[in-house]
């Protein structure tokens, strides 16, 4: 096995880990050895790393890493490139990139698939490239991909101020849809409506059902971005257009849900899911190189700039995880793991 190096690297580094799962304390620093790339693989001394709710889930027990990915919870990095393994492109050695990994991302260094990277655009912070690939990777494949969003049509994104949705907002709204988004306070539905919402309804205090249909001339959404799922998905149905999609990308509210097949079949809609994290190499090597092709010139030129919250250092992330699962966050947290 081949593997360049750009400087001489430490034997060891440091990692943010748990030994049982649990609430945010469970989190703590170990001492590791600095992993070497594998085949197709590059070594990333990291900068940044975003926080996703599956890391906490995953810190909670309820997530587990797929066969072969690190124990380590972070799902997002940025970075330098410090070391290539075999087969792995040379020219990517001493380059800044972020890179969708199936886990080790809370740490300071991270092994990513070559074909999973995408290079840091001139102007843009490495905390921001750490905040976009989860996000988009998961947008990209669920509401095109999945859900064939077209331009013209109507998109309902639920938890429009989340990572995703503020995702989800942007991105739809550059490729001519026209974009619903539901969140949990008036000040909440004014942030999505600044991302870029049509609208945005308070979840809270108004029936998303009702809203969507009189926003929609009572046709309905034609893609729904569902991370809720429970009970919400009948409700999403009511709203969804004939032929509509339904993507679920989560399951917040419950796994379980009880639908009107009848209704479904009347109306023709279809119903879809997935999870990114356990796909193949090669699956995500196919979804980066079409986002490269396709979304990223909105990032390299400015056009879209991931929405940001806080930043804490990687000896806080049971700070950054508290403040994931209290809801308040507007966009992406992420970890700051070294200096650019």
């Amino acid at each position: 096995m081949g593997i360049e190096m750009g400087a001489s690297l430490p034997e060891r580094m440091t990692a943010m880990g748990f030994d049982e799962p649990g609430g945010p304390d469970v989190l703590r620093a170990e001492d590791c050895p600095v992993p070497q790339p594998g085949a197709d693989q590059v070594l990333i001394r990291v900068s940044h790393a975003g926080v996703n709710r599956p890391d906490v889930i995953q810190r909670k027990g309820l997530y587990p890493p797929p066969p072969g990915a690190s124990p380590i919870p972070g799902l997002e990095i940025s970075g330098t490139v410090v070391a290539i393994g075999t087969g792995a492109p040379p020219e990517l050695l001493n380059q800044q990139v972020c890179a969708l990994v199936s886990g080790g991302g809370y740490a300071e260094y991270c092994l990513a698939h070559a074909a999973h990277c995408l290079h840091v655009p001139d102007g843009m912070s490495m905390a921001e490239a750490a905040a976009i690939p989860e996000t988009l990777f998961t947008v990209w494949h669920n509401v095109f991909e999945r859900g064939w969003a077209r331009d013209g049509e109507t998109l309902l994104v639920h938890g429009g101020t989340s990572g995703i949705g503020t995702m989800a907002i942007m991105l739809a709204k550059e490729f001519g849809l026209t974009v619903l988004t539901t969140a949990g306070s008036d000040e909440k539905c004014a942030e999505a409506r600044e991302v870029g919402a049509d609208l945005a309804i308070n979840y809270k205090t108004q029936d998303f059902v009702e809203e969507v249909r009189k926003a929609t001339d009572g046709r309905g959404a034609d893609v729904i971005l569902d991370m809720v799922s429970g009970d919400y998905v009948q409700r999403n149905l009511d709203c969804l257009a004939e032929d509509g999609r339904h993507v679920t990308i989560a399951v917040l509210g419950g796994m379980q849900a009880e639908i009107n097949m009848a209704k479904l079949m009347s109306r023709r809609q279809t119903m879809t899911g997935s999870t990114l994290r356990p796909r193949s190499d090669e699956f995500k090597a196919l979804l980066a190189d079409e986002i490269h092709n396709h979304a990223w010139p909105l990032f390299e030129d400015g056009t879209i700039r991931p929405v940001m919250d806080e930043t804490f250092p990687l000896d806080r992330v049971a700070d950054a995880h508290r403040r994931m699962e209290a809801g308040d966050h507007i966009g992406k947290i992420v970890l700051k793991v070294a200096d650019d």
